[in-house]
């Protein structure tokens, strides 16, 4: 991505919007936030990955790397389809406001949802069957197989595809034809679940180009390996003869952990990937510039060389770097798609490697407030008067700490350092930006946007000036994590004003907005 223009943008993942249905979705309250933005002077949205999440309902470990999230789909476009009643919508449970149960929503939602695909089967408008239709020839490559490993995960009740009977862990075709007749319906329904989704997203991506604001998706580097990724296609990933993975995913000890991050993603059989122009992965990235107009591309580093666990280990200790697909992959994305608005996620220890890698393809790297004012030698990289024009500055992303909570939080937090390191760095913090610290938040931002980044993304909670109760994910916990939600009336036409203000000052309002006259 290389805009000839400053421009700044708004992190916030779609589920934590407010709403009466326990979940943030793509409804009412997702058009009201692209006003808001307008409103700001935004000209991003970014988002986390999109597809439909499972066990510790992470965007970063998703039943597939094709599929959207079907509790994003929202209600109300339902019931304008004729598919649900004012009845079904005014007896939703009473949710929590501020947080998600993801358990209580996802039975709600379900629930919904079922109900709209038996009036779609029931009595079928031909412009709704004509348009679903249309959506199963365009997604051929990766529906089917998605609509029955969730069917057949339904029926299996939950259980990991690896622990599947082998006809069906093996794909054996008669099997597999025995199951897409036994569970006709049930594949109909994801696929008409998927159909809303895309059609939901798609209108939702029209109001925001209406706006002047353009999306930013996530491609996570790794899949799940319950996935219908790895069930459809064994062979582009290291496993074993039973389906399970022999080195999986993480990184070694880092800011965040001692013992390092143990994703337990399967790794990728990248010379298999190879033999057909990673065609897969060709596939992968243009289906997501179908629904968002460029991508964060995450854990950027492990293309060049990636860190290899054994499986069964507890920790990350004990892994090795292995060198990754470098630039071959990234030379066959650009031949099958042409110009790649890439974001590379280049945080942790980048080597000279990688540093060369991302700079021969032109993509922006990032660089993250809340790390720039340590001793180690990273520190000085995301400090604001060492930046370039080509980068994408953060006060934090989904993984830090919000920038109240960084300020305030007592002790080391969840990092590796000691309390007095973090006292350093909040003192250093404070005469960098000449504050005392009472409104870290606006001091960070005004930094973020100041700079000679041409792009500046702000978690939104960082604009609302909140602490680490609106915090999205601690690495390495494995659950209580991405359930932060908005309340009604927290997103104020104040903080779009004062954010438009600071957008205007440091010249990067939208284009065609009023550039020589101060708010």
């Amino acid at each position: 991505m290389k805009p000839s223009h400053r421009v700044s943008g708004i992190l916030l993942h779609p589920t934590s919007l407010p709403g009466p249905f326990g979940i943030g979705d793509l409804g009412p309250a997702a058009h009201r936030f692209v006003d808001w933005l307008r409103d700001a002077r935004q000209s991003l949205w970014q988002v986390l990955p999109l597809g439909p999440t499972g066990y510790g309902d992470s965007p970063y470990q998703c039943f597939s790397a094709f599929a959207g999230n079907p509790l994003l789909v929202a209600p109300e476009p339902l019931r304008e389809l004729g598919l649900l009643h004012d009845d079904d919508l005014a007896h939703a449970p009473a949710f929590a406001e501020g947080s998600i149960d993801f358990g209580a929503a996802a039975r709600h939602k379900c629930l919904l949802l079922d109900k709209a695909f038996l009036a779609f089967e029931r009595s079928p408008d031909p412009g709704l069957v004509a348009r679903l239709a249309s959506f199963r020839s365009a997604h051929a490559g990766w529906l089917p197989d998605y609509a029955l490993f969730a069917a057949l995960k339904a029926e299996h009740e939950q259980r990991s595809w690896s622990k599947w009977p082998a006809e069906l862990r093996q794909r054996d075709d008669a099997a597999l034809r025995r199951a897409r007749l036994r569970l006709g319906r049930e594949v109909r329904q994801q696929e008409f679940a998927q159909f809303l989704f895309f059609e939901q997203w798609s209108a939702l991506r029209r109001h925001a180009h209406g706006a002047g604001i353009e999306l930013m998706g996530d491609i996570p580097i790794f899949v799940a390996h319950d996935s219908a990724d790895v069930w459809a296609r064994p062979e582009l990933f290291r496993l074993d003869n039973e389906g399970r993975p022999t080195h999986v995913a993480g990184v070694p000890p880092d800011y965040f952990s001692a013992t390092g991050q143990l994703w337990g993603n399967p790794l990728y059989a990248w010379e298999r990937m190879a033999q057909d122009g990673y065609g897969w992965w060709v596939e992968r990235l243009r289906k997501t510039l179908q629904v968002v107009d460029l991508v964060r591309l995450d854990h950027f580093r492990g293309f060049e060389a990636f860190w290899e666990i054994p499986a069964g280990e507890s920790t990350a200790v004990n892994g090795q770097w292995v060198k990754g697909p470098g630039a071959a992959l990234f030379r066959a994305l650009h031949d099958g798609l042409g110009e790649l608005p890439i974001v590379a996620e280049d945080l942790g220890v980048i080597t000279p490697e990688v540093e060369a890698l991302r700079d021969d393809f032109g993509f922006p790297g990032m660089a993250i407030l809340q790390f720039a004012w340590g001793s180690d030698s990273q520190g000085p990289g995301f400090q604001p008067h060492n930046y370039i024009p080509n980068q994408v500055v953060y006060t934090g992303t989904h993984d830090n700490e919000t920038t109240v909570g960084w300020y305030t939080t007592a002790g080391a937090g969840d990092s590796t350092r000691a309390e007095a390191e973090v006292l350093a760095e909040r003192a250093f913090c404070r005469k960098y930006l000449a504050t005392d610290g009472a409104e870290i938040h606006w001091d960070f931002i005004r930094a973020a946007l100041a700079s000679v980044a041409r792009t500046a993304v702000i978690p939104l909670q960082d604009v609302l000036g909140l602490g680490n109760e609106a915090r999205m994910n601690l690495p390495g916990r494995p659950a209580g994590n991405w359930a932060w939600r908005l309340r009604e009336g927290e997103l104020t036409a104040t903080a779009a004003e004062r954010l438009s203000d600071l957008v205007w000052t440091y010249g990067r309002a939208p284009r065609g907005a009023a550039l020589g006259v101060a708010p």
